[in-house]
């Protein structure tokens, strides 16, 4: 009996140092493998979008970022990757790039509305017409205030010949009468020269936009002439 419990005392010991190492060792192998595993990286960007990726994330190398462990846990945090002077280049590149995006965006917007008012070329055509009679309208009204004007002078030149023509003799009734007719004779050329202009400014808006309209019927499926289009006036 005393020599079975020498035996069991000398076996034992040994089988729980081998039990002991090797929980230490399994327990050593199982941090190596959670040290080894990747991280979890977050952030919230300059815009206030938050990002999550499985390495260092590029949009937030200007500020601070979260290394969450596999439970979510935050292991650590990265400071930020850039000095002062290089974070305000990177915001200034942003704030470029967002300024062209908003710009494309405006320029699909006017380009949808453009499709939308002008579905084909005759409908574009129509509207220019419309647009330069309104002009030419005005023009005429102008032309023949002009005309009227002429025959007040000629009408004042007649009375002016009482005073051999000579506006200094002339009394002062007359002479406001020759000051208003000059005034109106400028007044109505230079509103005559602004209509002029502004039929070349439309003329020109309507060139640029056909240009693109025509781009934009091709890439929706093939020009939209449009049958029995109205000419453009010019």
């Amino acid at each position: 009996m005393t020599l079975h419990r020498s035996l069991l005392s000398s076996v034992l010991p040994g089988r729980l140092w081998i039990a002991s190492g090797a929980l230490l060792l399994g327990g050593s192998l199982w941090s190596t493998a959670q040290a080894q595993q990747p991280g979890i990286y977050t952030c919230v960007d300059a815009q206030g979008r938050r990002h999550t990726s499985d390495r260092p994330i590029v949009a937030c190398l200007d500020r601070e970022q979260q290394q969450l462990g596999s439970t979510g846990i935050v292991r650590k945090t990265l400071p930020p990757s850039y000095t002062a002077e290089e974070r305000a280049k990177i915001d200034a590149q942003r704030k470029q790039e967002e300024e062209q995006r908003s710009r494309l965006q405006e320029e699909k917007r006017r380009e949808r509305a453009l499709m939308i008012r002008y579905p084909n070329q005759g409908v574009h055509d129509k509207e220019r017409a419309e647009a330069l009679a309104q002009i030419d309208e005005v023009i005429g009204a102008v032309n023949k205030r002009e005309v009227a004007l002429v025959a007040q002078r000629k009408d004042i030149n007649v009375e002016l010949e009482f005073y051999q023509g000579d506006v200094n003799k002339a009394p002062n009734w007359l002479k406001r009468k020759i000051e208003d007719n000059e005034k109106q004779m400028v007044v109505q050329k230079r509103f005559l020269d602004e209509q002029v202009q502004e039929k070349q400014r439309l003329n020109a808006r309507f060139d640029e936009e056909l240009v693109k309209l025509r781009q934009l019927w091709t890439a929706a499926g093939g020009s939209r002439t449009g049958v029995g289009a109205a000419p453009a006036s010019r």
